[in-house]
């Protein structure tokens, strides 16, 4: 009752602030719903930026890959942050300010005003806007079975029963408020969060000890608590370092994080926002020390994602994990709605509008929050039907094959403009290279993303190049 009580105040709240999100945005205001009419101050910015960014995939993923490969994971996550910090410091002001100019309000839109105009800008526009709901939609469902999982037993219900209950409750409090209601709550959620990974720290170092689960670790097994190799991101222990450009081109190339800073307010320093994201990000890198502990503790766990809510069971009193489970579910859920309004903004603004379709029910916010309902449940059912994986995996191969599709035509095309022929090619080039290294190969988990983001980088820029002189070409033969 305690945990349904918690689950059903927290919901109410955030349906309060997704109602005020709406009023202060305009009902009929679809800027509102995109971008959060530009409005993110320092704060807001840096909390819906790290409370998306360290979600299920942190609390629940990077647990159950401590649990599965050892201590590595707690040596790898670090990387975040900083990589965080160079995005938001050293990226999102130049893309922004490029957005701004071209009237630019999602990253398909952005992509399309920065390359062509007409046909070639629309056919650029709904394949990139394609890709974004096929491969987002993969990660959405990675979360939302996470969150099965995770409150399976804290509801004393099954994960599918779960999964639909907190699925329902982000679509209601997503379809009001858009990109605003979005960060809104995230502000709220991170605040939840630093208090579950510092509850975590606290477990392990002062009423654990960090010597005993070392100990531990080593009668089970020495490669837990000093691996040898650096699995699952390569065979190198210099393959953490790997993580560091992956992770930035994580917050600056995928959408759902993106967008993010097109909603910043025009004046606001980006260094003050980087403050607060270094803050957030440094406080919320315990949470493999969970993975750790249930391994030292728990070693026959079936599933290595079912390490987090073992550790919670077991290392806190009944009243602390239902407040610390609620937190994470926070994480998760802040990640949730950020992808259900991402994957339902492709299709019911750059899909339509790439359509031409401008006018009638389909340009009206209420088919922005239908799409919203139907890419929510599209998630539910594809997740009842998924086979058994880990929640990391599968959310690097939606975010990591994504990130190489769109890493020339968003983070090469800032530095340096190309042409609508190279930004076709780089987005196939960068999507076949990333799934095939994934799901074809034994390569680590990092690198076959960060190929992809070479491959759609070196092809962006050559095609375009090529194309480029034989248009020019042509246009000198038809005038002599």
């Amino acid at each position: 009752m305690l945990n349904w009580a918690l689950l059903l105040f927290s919901a109410t709240a955030m349906f309060f602030l997704s109602w005020l999100s709406m009023r202060a945005s305009g009902d009929s205001d679809e800027s509102g719903f995109l971008v959060a009419n530009n409005s993110l101050g320092p704060f807001v910015a840096a909390a819906t930026i790290v409370a998306t960014g360290y979600s299920g995939f942190v609390f629940m993923g990077a647990p159950g890959v401590a649990y599965q490969y050892g201590s590595f994971e707690l040596y790898s996550n670090t990387f975040y942050t900083p990589a965080f910090l160079i995005a938001t410091v050293f990226f999102a002001g130049f893309l922004r300010r490029k957005a701004q100019r071209m009237g630019s309000r999602t990253i398909s839109e952005y992509i399309a005003n920065s390359h062509s105009e007409g046909v070639a800008g629309r056919w650029l526009r709904v394949i990139s806007a394609i890709i974004i709901v096929l491969l987002l939609s993969v990660f959405l469902v990675s979360q939302i079975r996470a969150i099965g999982l995770l409150m399976s037993d804290w509801l004393g219900v099954s994960s599918q029963l779960a999964a639909l209950f907190v699925t329902l409750l982000v679509i209601g409090y997503t379809i009001f408020g858009g990109l605003r209601a979005v960060a809104w709550t995230d502000t709220v959620m991170i605040i939840g969060m630093l208090f579950a990974s510092c509850a975590i720290a606290y477990i392990v170092f002062i009423q654990v000890g960090a010597g005993e689960l070392i100990a531990r670790l080593d009668q089970l097994n020495p490669e837990f608590a000093n691996p040898s190799t650096g699995a699952p991101y390569g065979e190198s222990k210099l393959s953490s370092f790997l993580v560091l450009p992956y992770a930035f081109m994580w917050a600056a190339v995928l959408p759902y994080m993106s967008v993010r800073f097109l909603a910043i307010k025009q004046d606001v320093s980006m260094a003050k926002v980087g403050i607060w994201v270094a803050i957030f990000g440094l406080l919320l890198n315990f949470t493999p020390l969970a993975g750790l502990y249930a391994r030292a503790y728990f070693p026959e766990l079936g599933d290595p994602d079912l390490a987090m809510p073992t550790f919670i069971q077991d290392a806190f009193g009944p009243v602390m994990a239902s407040v610390i489970t609620l937190f994470i579910l926070f994480a998760m859920k802040s990640t949730a709605n950020s992808l259900m309004h991402t994957i339902s903004t492709a299709i019911s603004y750059d899909i339509r509008q790439s359509l031409g379709i401008t006018s009638g029910f389909f340009s009206r916010m209420s088919f922005n929050r239908l799409m919203v309902i139907a890419v929510g449940v599209m998630a539910f059912f594809a997740m009842a039907y998924l086979p058994p994986v880990m929640v990391l995996w599968l959310g690097v191969l939606g975010n990591g094959t994504l990130m190489a599709s769109l890493f020339g035509v968003s983070l090469c095309s800032t530095l340096w403009q190309g042409n609508s022929a190279g930004a076709l090619a780089s987005i196939a080039a960068g999507f076949c290279t990333s799934a095939f290294i994934l799901l074809a190969t034994d390569m680590g988990w990092v690198q076959g993303p960060l190929l992809g983001c070479a491959v759609s980088g070196i092809t962006y820029v050559a095609v375009s190049l090529l194309t480029r002189h034989k248009s020019e070409g042509v246009i000198a033969s038809s005038m002599r």
